[in-house]
């Protein structure tokens, strides 16, 4: 089953280089959009169907926390699976990020063993 993935990230750097690593995880992927923020990405979402979200936390505009609440709020995290993709370290934000529904979380920098075990604990192989 081909994906429709979502990456929420200010830094069109790490947008390229994580859909490179999707690509290299040989991750099946039919669309892929980008936002370089929460908002984007929520306006995204209400416009298209997708089954699996990566974003950062911090980012200007609305930022991956404000994201997920918004998600939650609307009842998306329980079909569209979130995971945080960061260089935060702090598992008391990564632990209520969880609690409101994020599916997994990816330690930047990442690569593409990593991304692809996080995607199959998700989506299955």
């Amino acid at each position: 089953m081909k994906l429709n993935v979502l990456i929420v990230d200010d830094s069109s750097t790490v947008r390229s280089v994580l859909k490179k690593t999707l690509d290299l995880a040989n991750i099946p992927v039919a669309e892929l959009f980008e936002a370089e923020n929460g908002r984007e990405a929520l306006q995204i979402l209400h416009d298209q169907w997708i089954d699996l979200v990566f974003a950062d936390i911090n980012m200007p505009v609305m930022g991956g926390i404000e994201m997920v609440e918004n998600m939650s709020d609307h009842g998306m995290m329980n079909s569209i699976p979130v995971v945080i993709v960061t260089t935060e370290g702090s598992q008391t934000r990564i632990e209520q990020l969880r609690q409101k529904g994020i599916k997994g979380y990816i330690r930047k920098p990442f690569t593409p063993e990593s991304v692809k075990d996080e995607v199959n604990k998700i989506i299955g192989s």
